[in-house]
């Protein structure tokens, strides 16, 4: 936001400020978590021990006030998935607050007084934080006036409400936190450190290269349904493999396998939506109250009679903070009337009706010279800034404007750059100043005054073109009750013949596979979800009680394979129909949880052992390529990309080709992960001289930086067993 916009948004100046508003908000599912004295873990634990509810839920308010500030902003509604989606980001930043203060503790970080004086304004070597420097300064040249922070500052510090000071001791903290993280993360980068030998191996991996000539056998070209497997086969290869690392279930977790119906509305549905769209538009074309119309009748209800009404094409870069609309439908709006209501069109997820309220330029240029006033109310100081720019505007002119600019200008933020403001529109910046710049002659300078201070601006540019100023109507096109009705009872008939076909069956690989026999045979899709327990995330699902059911039917204490609900899940404008299909303990899965993959890797055992037989029967690249019908195929390979062309990713065989192999000699067969291999080695091209292998050095060291942070957080967060247990305890399945 400009420096000059923002009187226009006060109340956001605290948002910015903290990063996060304290408004009231009444909290749906996450507010709502019981707080009594026999939890358990509570939401959850971290080390072992509970996660402070309270301090959850202040992080969770905080996180949701911002948000639906943001949604409301920018027309959006604010959704219980995007409620969802606050809370795991509350979630997220208290639990590696809570982490990373054990590490700050045992390194002895911290941050003093005059440190963090420097950190926010900017000084002793410090640049300045994004978030800050959004809410201080110039949204367009991006430079920053500490003034302004420093004022906010001392203004809560200093404040006779006591929550504006808890806001200042918010902000302080996190702040403060903010900058041990970065001194954390600062020493831990600096232990980082590639030695010449592995610089050394990297160099040789990209540039030493081997000119191959291969034949291979697909696993591909047999058909899996072709290898026959017994029980008997599987169950052994279960008992010798079930150890194996890339078997072991890292986390507990429980799957079910669903299928969704959806609720479309009818023809009638159709013809009945456009029926009342088209009684509103007429209602809203002669209604003597825009506000309250839109109010009373808008699924989003919000109106505005200023610029910030301002609607643009879905592509215009404005879009995200702006209301919009189809871009097919810029003509029709430039060309409407005052007055005049345009649609119905289709705008994000809603049927939308507008009314045309007004337009504004679709591009102003500007440029100005700030008297600053420092928001002071002293009349005296008003007074003598007034004089000053009343004596300036007599000297300037367009010719010598930058250099009055460069010697009074105090907007630090458009000093650079001769005061210049490009590509804005009315919105974007404080009414008295886009008011001037739309409705002045191009060239005229003039004084406005605004709660900054007094701006000397010269009109530069305006385009000719307009954006459209609208008061909206927006409506979600929803099937009706009847609908719903009928739908209803097809997905019962649907869930009372599942359960009267899978009843009578006692293995659950039948059973399972009767589900999916019988969704799919009624026209639906069936898909797996795997819920981790440690920290349950349920994907595509609308309302939060449907994942609680969920839940509830795959880690109620009696769960088992095979329960199915035992009615449709109602999912707003779909039913959920879901079955337990499988049930996972960590450590060594059992035959139930690995006979798939098991029997898919079984499978391509024999396969290879099969092309491994074929391929061995001949000597030489020719005679095998002639007797097993393939063709010989040439490629150049390195160490360090292990792709072969022609076939694919093949890691284990590359190792192989550079296991000391030298030209002329050809492999065993190699089984790959595509298929099997023999390879002729038809010349070793050496890496060229390298008098050092910086390059390669800085290279490592700086992918192994950008990828730290990430790295020490996963496993912080594996020491920590971080257990999140927000869903369930609302759910109900354990506290």
């Amino acid at each position: 936001m400009a420096l000059i916009g923002k009187i226009r948004e006060k109340s956001v100046l605290l948002v910015v400020i903290i990063g996060l508003a304290l408004v009231a908000f009444i909290l749906g599912a996450y507010g709502k978590m019981g707080s009594g004295s026999d939890e358990q873990i509570g939401y959850g634990t971290v080390f072992g021990e509970m996660v402070d509810m309270k301090s959850y839920d202040k992080k969770n308010r905080q996180y949701v006030s911002r948000d639906s500030v943001t949604f409301l902003q920018q027309q959006r509604e604010y959704t219980l998935k995007d409620r969802e989606n606050s809370a795991n980001n509350a979630w997220k930043e208290l639990t590696d607050s809570i982490m990373l203060s054990k590490e700050f503790e045992e390194l002895g970080i911290h941050v003093g007084d005059n440190e963090l004086n420097a950190y926010l304004y900017g000084q002793d070597g410090f640049t300045v934080l994004p978030q800050l420097q959004q809410g201080f300064t110039d949204s367009i040249t991006g430079m920053f006036n500490y003034k302004l922070l420093e004022k906010r500052i001392q203004d809560m510090k200093n404040s006779s409400n006591p929550s504006e000071r808890q806001m200042w001791e918010d902000a302080k903290r996190d702040f403060t936190n903010q900058r041990k993280n970065e001194k954390y993360f600062q020493i831990v980068s600096q232990g980082l450190y590639v030695t010449k030998l592995e610089a050394e191996e990297e160099y040789y991996a990209q540039n030493e290269k081997k000119a191959i000539s291969y034949v291979v056998k697909r696993y591909s070209e047999i058909e899996d349904e072709k290898i026959k497997i017994s029980d008997e086969e599987l169950k052994a290869y279960y008992e010798e493999h079930k150890n194996d690392k890339k078997y072991e279930n890292r986390n507990a977790s429980r799957e079910v396998r669903y299928f969704n119906v959806l609720v479309n509305p009818s023809k009638y549905d159709s013809i009945r939506f456009s029926r009342e769209m088209n009684v509103l538009k007429k209602e809203f074309t002669t209604t003597p109250n825009d506000s309250l119309f839109v109010l009373k009748n808008s699924s989003i209800p919000f109106y505005s009679s200023a610029k910030t009404a301002t609607a643009v094409p879905e592509d215009n870069e404005k879009a995200q903070k702006l209301q919009s609309y189809p871009k097919y439908m810029d003509t029709v709006f430039k060309t409407a009337t005052i007055g005049q209501v345009v649609g119905p069109y289709d705008s994000r997820g809603n049927v939308v009706i507008s009314k045309v309220i007004g337009f504004t330029p679709s591009r102003l240029k500007a440029r100005h010279i700030l008297i600053s006033t420092n928001q002071s109310k002293d009349k005296k100081i008003i007074a003598q800034k007034q004089k000053i720019a009343d004596s300036l505007v007599k000297l300037i002119n367009k010719d010598n404007f930058t250099e009055f600019v460069m010697k009074y200008s105090e907007d630090p933020g458009s000093k650079q750059s001769g005061g210049v403001y490009d590509n804005f529109l009315e919105a974007d910046m404080v009414p008295e100043f886009s008011t001037f710049c739309a409705t002045q002659p191009v060239g005229s300078i003039g004084i406005v005054k605004t709660d900054f201070g007094f701006h000397i601006i010269e009109v530069m540019e305006r385009d000719a073109s307009t954006f459209p100023v609208l008061a909206s109507v927006a409506k979600t096109f929803k099937p009706s009750q009847e609908t719903l009705d009928r739908k209803n009872n097809e997905v019962y008939s649907l869930l009372y013949k599942l359960d009267s076909k899978l009843s009578k069956l006692e293995d659950i690989r039948k059973k399972l596979a009767m589900f999916d026999t019988l969704a799919q045979q009624a026209g639906y899709f069936v898909r797996p979800l795997s819920i981790l327990e440690e920290a349950p995330v349920l994907y595509g699902f609308t309302e939060t009680n449907t994942q609680y059911k969920i839940l509830k039917l795959a880690f109620n204490e009696e769960a088992k394979l095979g329960d199915m609900t035992t009615s449709p899940i109602k999912d707003k404008e779909q039913y959920i129909i879901a079955i337990v299909s499988s049930i996972r303990e960590k450590g060594v899965p059992t035959f139930e949880d690995a006979e798939i993959v098991m029997k898919r890797d079984l499978i391509e055992e024999k396969k290879a052992k099969r092309f491994t037989s074929q391929l061995s029967k001949a000597k030489s690249l020719k005679a095998i390529a002639q007797k097993t019908r393939t063709e010989i195929m040439k490629a150049e390979v390195t160490f360090a990309n292990p792709q072969i062309t022609g076939a694919g990713f093949e890691p284990e065989v590359i190792g192989s080709i550079f296991s000391g192999l030298k030209p002329g000699q050809t492999t065993l067969p190699l089984k790959g992960k595509l298929g099997v291999y023999v390879i002729r080695i038809d010349k070793s091209i050496k890496a060229p001289a390298a008098a050092d292998f910086k390059k390669e050095k800085d290279q490592l060291l700086a992918t192994a930086k950008r990828n730290i942070q990430g790295m020490v957080m996963s496993g912080l967060k594996k020491k920590a067993e971080v257990m999140d247990n927000r869903l369930f305890l609302t759910a109900g399945v354990r506290r």
